[in-house]
């Protein structure tokens, strides 16, 4: 008998060890994402979205990443991305600079602002992630734990289609 068969009400499906280690997932993140993201607002004035934009483009360094890259990074349409960068460029904190391969396109790179607000937030949410998502976890599971997300993400991410 498949598993499919084995769920005929809805309280096996509820009750299913798949769907309950999947929920607990979810819900993780999701607590751990209003927890870690409302530190760094309250902190250093900036979203968890914005962030981790921040990060993108430290990681990327200099020229900058057009904006579609952006989109890729953070699954957001490219309209979604360039409202929040019209953001990020108006709170100083990123710009956008001519392509030295594209002379249509344009690369958005961290401005000093942003490298200063990236390193601020960046502290702030180390310390919070060892509290929050580090501390709670058996010290002999955290690298095999750690490593179980990457492959996760990964494999996630490749699965999803890639923006046109």
């Amino acid at each position: 008998m498949s598993e499919q068969a084995g769920i005929s009400t809805a309280k096996e499906a509820a009750d299913h060890e798949l769907v309950l280690a999947f929920g607990r997932l979810q819900g993780a993140a999701n607590r751990l994402e209003y927890i870690l993201g409302r530190a760094l607002e309250v902190e250093c004035g900036i979203s968890h979205l914005v962030f981790e934009v921040l990060l993108i483009l430290g990681r990327a360094g200099e020229p900058g990443l057009a904006m579609r890259t952006i989109a890729q990074e953070q699954v957001l349409t490219t309209g979604g991305v360039t409202r929040l960068v019209d953001r990020m460029e108006a709170a100083g904190l990123v710009t956008r600079v001519e392509s030295p391969t594209d002379r249509r396109g344009k690369l958005v790179r961290l401005t000093p602002l942003g490298e200063e607000t990236t390193v601020r937030a960046a502290r702030v949410h180390v310390e919070n992630i060892k509290e929050h998502f580090v501390a709670p976890l058996p010290a002999a599971d955290r690298e095999r734990f750690a490593e179980d997300l990457r492959i996760l993400s990964h494999t996630a991410r490749d699965v999803l289609p890639r923006l046109p």
